[in-house]
């Protein structure tokens, strides 16, 4: 597994809660709260992206589980 650098924990409406990191060399990833081995990576801006979807409540679905 990488050497990821995970920042607290976001939770939005509906306790979906999730965390973004960071690796040494600058990959980005973004795992549901207490999944962080299941974790996605994608490039920066697209995980921006998702973060501003999800905070607008157009992304929900993605983290119900």
């Amino acid at each position: 597994m990488a050497d990821i650098s995970w920042e607290d924990a976001f939770c939005g409406e509906g306790n979906n809660c999730y965390r973004i990191g960071v690796d040494g060399y600058g990959n980005s990833y973004i795992a549901r709260s207490g999944q962080e081995d299941a974790y996605l990576t994608d490039t920066r801006e697209a995980l921006r992206q998702l973060i501003r979807d999800i905070k607008a409540g157009k992304a929900d679905h993605l983290l119900d589980g």
